[in-house]
């Protein structure tokens, strides 16, 4: 639905009238909802003041809007971290599967801890963060 759509949609009542799911243009959290008046593009002035030197940099190196320079360290870190996530996927339909209908609270608690324990660490990680 594009936010022309969505106006008609709403139109005539009091709802303030947002897109979903807006996110930060540097850290890409999701923002809050907004009433009316301009959108907001940025969580922080700290991540605005980011995006501004990210774009001064790839203009110095001639990067084009969907370029991106991420050190191997960092593309490494995060690789690592998807590759546990999927894992415990993996562990958890397969734990699911060998339960069945069967399976206890306290078995399905240990499936579901062990996902959010593999998430957790991507949910949490911001690109660009020194130790």
């Amino acid at each position: 639905m594009t936010k022309r759509e969505l106006r008609r949609a709403v139109e005539g009542s009091d709802t303030p009238v947002t897109t979903v799911n807006q996110r930060c243009r540097w850290c890409r959290r999701v923002l809050p909802p907004r009433g009316r008046g301009r959108p907001r593009e940025y969580c922080s002035q700290a991540c605005r003041q980011w995006h501004w030197v990210a774009r001064q940099r790839a203009a110095e190196l001639q990067l084009s809007e969907d370029e991106l320079v991420v050190a191997t360290v960092e593309l490494d870190r995060l690789h690592d971290q998807l590759y546990v996530l999927a894992c415990a996927v993996d562990d958890a339909e397969r734990d699911l599967a060998a339960a069945g209908r069967g399976a206890s609270s306290k078995e399905l608690r240990e499936i579901v801890d062990w996902l959010l324990d593999a998430a957790r660490p991507l949910r949490d990680h911001e690109l660009g963060q020194r130790p």
